[in-house]
């Protein structure tokens, strides 16, 4: 999920950010067969982030996720995916993280704790952050900067039980799911 950009602001003064939908995206990965990875990504995210620099430990972050944007490359997989079987997107429309306790690992490392809410069921999870990179400014005249976050799951702690057996004994989906975000974001207004 996105994270404090805790160097990249001006100065230490406490701002909002706003994450990008257009230049961001959660990935997953998933074991297929037991022998391969399957790939792909939910192509809707939006959130927001409090960041205080001076002191990380009070910034916040909230991150919604549409469900149905997922995308694996494969339609009739998706279709799948989006069923009752696995997300039953009709029922719970989004997946959300919100953000419990940020923990400083170094200069561009942070350890991001919070709710991660799947189909209903909702868990604690923790992200390994990386970044936040320096911020920029755009031709247009937004500050923004990027971080990337990774989280490994039980897919089952989430109600996402489905699974079929091979031939051999071995099962077609994986229980271990990586989850990769990388978030671009926008700087809205420093926080009086």
């Amino acid at each position: 999920m996105n994270t404090p950009v805790m160097a990249t602001t001006q100065g230490s003064k406490a701002s909002q950010w706003q994450i990008d939908p257009a230049h961001s995206a959660a990935h997953f990965s998933v074991r297929h067969l037991m022998i391969s990875n399957v790939r792909g990504e939910f192509t809707k995210i939006g959130g927001s982030a409090l960041i205080n620099p001076a002191d990380p430990a009070k910034s916040t972050v909230e991150v919604t996720i549409e469900a149905a944007s997922l995308n694996t490359r494969e339609s009739q997989r998706d279709e799948h995916l989006r069923s009752a079987d696995f997300f039953d997107v009709t029922n719970h429309p989004t997946i959300t993280f919100r953000s419990k306790r940020v923990e400083v690992h170094g200069p561009d490392n942070f350890r991001l704790t919070g709710d991660l809410a799947i189909r209903g069921v909702t868990k604690e999870v923790t992200f390994d952050v990386e970044g936040p990179t320096a911020s920029v400014k755009d031709p247009w005249g937004n500050i923004r900067a990027g971080v990337s976050a990774s989280a490994k799951i039980n897919r089952k702690d989430f109600g996402l039980v489905w699974n079929a057996l091979t031939e051999a004994g071995g099962v077609v989906v994986g229980d271990e799911v990586k989850i990769t975000v990388e978030a671009e974001l926008i700087q809205q207004a420093p926080v009086a």
